[in-house]
């Protein structure tokens, strides 16, 4: 556990205790947190902490920043020659590009963690948790539809919530089954510090289409064959024309 990010959030008054780990990834790990629900209004939470720099997995890096000004030179030439300086202000960008896309999706009601905290530190975020005292929300590749409509009802939710984060300017960049937690019926979207913005990043189309083919295979798995490949091209297709629709026809067409 990271002590620093504990502390902060505990002299916050945002949580009381960490209840244990919930999971480790290849940037992070997740601990289930005893919140103080007069602060936060949540009896758990979860904090995710972000691995120290060394232990971070900065491969392709350039792809997800691509269209992304830093108007300090001195940082944008660390950032290229992944000095160790670079490599520190790489992880601040991760962490905050998940803090603020949490915050972005969150507003817009998508499914997504709810950050908790006014102010996440360098390399933690609170957010809300998903499951209960005894179990974490599965992820999605180990959850098992009990029929067809299940599964079907999963990939509605699934393709609704992707298209409300595309029309909120968002591409998750990296969804798998890995990142997709179900509990009570409910899809949960997770782990965003590699989005993107479709308006400014050039390979935010091929995201799109490449986090959909992914979660094709989970459901083609279960029994749907869906034409993943072409919903993303649909999907964006809509969103590149969406601003060309009067506001009161949009949901119409």
């Amino acid at each position: 556990m990271h002590d620093a990010a504990f502390e902060h959030f505990l002299d916050e008054g945002l949580i009381e205790a960490v209840i244990r780990p919930i999971k480790s990834g290849k940037e992070a790990s997740v601990h289930l947190c005893r919140g103080n629900r007069r602060t936060t209004g949540h009896d758990l939470l979860a904090l995710k902490a972000y691995h120290p720099l060394n232990q971070r997995d900065f491969r392709d890096d350039g792809l997800y920043r691509d269209g992304e000004w830093i108007k300090e030179r001195r940082i944008r030439a660390a950032l290229e020659k992944k000095t160790k300086f670079g490599r520190e202000v790489q992880g601040g960008i991760w962490v905050n590009r998940e803090w603020e896309t949490l915050r972005l999706l969150s507003a817009a009601a998508a499914p997504v963690p709810v950050p908790e905290a006014i102010e996440r530190t360098e390399d933690a975020i609170l957010m809300t948790y998903v499951g209960d005292l005894e179990f974490a929300a599965p992820q999605l590749r180990s959850y098992v539809p009990d029929d067809r409509e299940e599964t079907q009802g999963l990939l509605d939710q699934l393709l609704r919530a992707v298209e409300l984060m595309l029309f909120n300017n968002v591409v998750h960049g990296d969804l798998s089954p890995y990142n997709v937690l179900v509990w009570e019926g409910r899809l949960t979207v997770i782990d965003l510090p590699q989005a993107v913005d479709p308006r400014k990043n050039s390979h935010a189309e091929a995201f799109l289409r490449r986090d959909l083919e992914r979660m094709g295979t989970y459901f083609e798995r279960h029994g749907l064959d869906t034409p993943m490949a072409e919903i993303a091209s649909d999907l964006w297709t809509g969103w590149t024309f969406a601003d060309l629709v009067p506001e009161e026809l949009r949901g119409l067409v």
